[in-house]
């Protein structure tokens, strides 16, 4: 392992920009400040409660276009194709997200944990720990806790731990790259790939989230997503042009197309 001097210089390029966070910090004081007029001192505690504790258990109903791997459907999905060698790893250590705008730390430790199986000198991971001296000085656990993550951000945190990351902006990449890409990465566990998309694309309720990608149906075009808001969603199959299409949508803090990332030891 590297120390932590060295490693800094290595993702210097990736690091979100010092003017960006400043652009966070005047975010949130701006939104404490109008939370504060508006709903007064009592207020503000329910919004920062809301912030910190965990998401109710709540799942919610699936479109049509979505095939829950829980059902006889998914399983079969599974059991039939050939493309899943990340699927055993992944489901192993995924993480429920302990917070509603945790979707990428849960992402990201999940990941980690099943890069770092077998490696002797690796310590697991959760989401607690995984803000540690040089991720916090990436992002810090209250802006996330506030305002999620964006790809960028996600990839230097996942760096900071000593992998190398990728980073596939959909803007800058096709569906037919994106599909090759993932079915070479889900033949084997030595690599694992990460998906930011739009929810409501997918015709699921929400907007951004993150979570890990297990496996591919050849037959079907499909790929299966570990959702780390398992209190909210199943694992699903969804097709790779609507994926594809969730994940070609704008973050509207960076102004950047969402992607994915691919995550290597």
């Amino acid at each position: 392992m590297e120390d932590n001097k060295s490693f800094q210089q290595q993702v210097t390029k990736i690091k979100p920009p010092t003017n960006e966070a400043k652009s966070r910090v005047r975010q949130i004081a701006a939104i404490i400040g109008s939370v504060t007029g508006l709903l007064g001192i009592s207020g503000v505690a329910a919004v920062g409660y809301y912030a910190f504790v965990p998401p109710p258990i709540k799942r919610l109903p699936l479109s049509q276009n979505l095939i829950s791997l829980e059902s006889s459907v998914g399983q079969k999905i599974l059991s039939s194709t050939q493309i899943k060698q990340d699927y055993t790893p992944l489901i192993t250590y995924l993480e429920t997200q302990k917070r509603p705008a945790y979707c990428g730390v849960a992402s990201a430790v999940t990941v980690l944990n099943a890069l770092g199986k077998g490696e002797s000198k690796y310590q697991r991971l959760d989401q607690e720990s995984f803000f540690n001296g040089v991720a916090q000085s990436v992002r810090s656990p209250y802006l996330v806790t506030f305002f999620g993550m964006s790809l960028d951000e996600l990839a230097a945190l996942v760096q900071s731990h000593n992998r190398t990351v990728e980073i596939y902006h959909a803007s800058s990449t096709t569906l037919e790259q994106f599909r090759t890409q993932a079915k070479a990465n889900l033949k084997h566990d030595k690599d694992f790939i990460i998906v930011n998309y739009d929810r409501s694309q997918i015709e699921q309720t929400g907007g951004g989230h993150i979570s890990p990608i297990a496996a591919y149906s050849e037959k079907m075009d499909k790929f299966l997503i570990l959702d780390v808001s398992t209190y909210k969603y199943p694992p699903v199959w969804v097709s790779a042009s609507t994926l594809w299409a969730a994940m070609n949508t704008v973050d509207v803090l960076t102004k950047k197309t969402r992607g994915y990332l691919i995550v290597k030891r």
